[in-house]
């Protein structure tokens, strides 16, 4: 080595390469979270279904709820603002064509006795009752109501007792002792009752005479008077003269529109013209 160049001895020393263990290794993975889990679980929770009861029962109370705020809107506002058509009683005709007596339709009572439409159904355009004075004898009337408050209404949609048939409505003061009967001016009137005429006198309004009044006494209850006013007395009725109800014919409806607001009218197409029926006892009748 003498003559060379020297190196180090421990320059030429290399370290032999780390023996690599036979299996693989692996660099260890981080412990998962322990609140991974319950995160999980709760979302399974909150994603989980309704329970089909509960839907169910869910849909139902949607459906009742929903159909009793329907009826109390109806009933409170859609009654109120239309006029409801009457079953038995269609609209009036425009052309005064002759059409004959009217069935035999009892429209109220008064104890035993019935009061029948005096009008031929097709000519009559609404029914109504109001107070009046002079010791008229109260009616009950038939069918049902087509003004009574939302209330009632709703009451009788539930638990029935409205009533059926044609309908009437209360005019005022909430008596049912007069009885109005609407039809176009000029349509024949026919007796509401069997009986015998005791009186045809003028029908005094403002002081002078509209028409007539006539007065029945009724077969079925000679200590009551029916009064019929409001129209003018056919020329064949005679004091004396018997008649049949529905048969007939007593006189035609006068034209009042010019002379009197008429209550009528709000339930009506036209000027509200009909034939009044009233009821008193014999002993307190009384020529105007």
């Amino acid at each position: 080595m003498e003559g060379s160049a020297a190196l180090d001895p421990a320059e030429l020393w290399l370290e032999p390469p780390p023996k690599r263990p036979k299996g693989g290794t692996v660099p260890r993975m981080p412990a998962p979270s322990r609140q991974a889990p319950v995160a999980r679980r709760g979302r399974k929770r909150a994603r989980a279904p309704r329970s089909p009861h509960g839907t169910r029962r869910l849909v139902v109370l949607t459906v009742v709820v929903g159909a009793l705020l329907g009826t109390l809107f109806v009933t409170a506002f859609g009654q109120g603002a239309t006029r409801e058509a009457s079953q038995a009683l269609p609209g009036p005709s425009s052309r005064l064509l002759p059409v004959g007596p009217p069935t035999p339709l009892t429209v109220a009572l008064h104890n035993g006795l019935r009061i029948l439409l005096p009008v031929a159904q097709s000519r009559v355009t609404a029914i109504g009752y109001h107070s009046s004075d002079g010791g008229v004898l109260p009616l009950t009337p038939l069918g049902h109501q087509g003004n009574q408050g939302a209330l009632s209404r709703l009451a009788h949609k539930i638990f029935g007792g409205s009533g059926g048939g044609f309908v009437y409505y209360q005019l005022s003061g909430g008596d049912t002792a007069a009885l109005d009967v609407g039809a176009a001016a000029g349509t024949d009137v026919y007796a509401p009752v069997d009986g015998t005429i005791v009186g045809i006198s003028d029908y005094i309004l403002n002081g002078k005479a509209y028409g007539s009044r006539i007065d029945i006494q009724p077969s079925a209850a000679p200590s009551l008077v029916v009064s019929l006013t409001h129209l003018t007395p056919d020329p064949a009725l005679t004091v004396g003269s018997a008649i049949a109800a529905s048969t007939t014919k007593v006189g035609r409806v006068v034209d009042l529109s010019g002379v009197e607001t008429q209550a009528l009218a709000k339930y009506t197409q036209d000027a509200g013209n009909h034939v009044s029926i009233e009821l008193r006892p014999a002993a307190t009748l009384t020529l105007p």
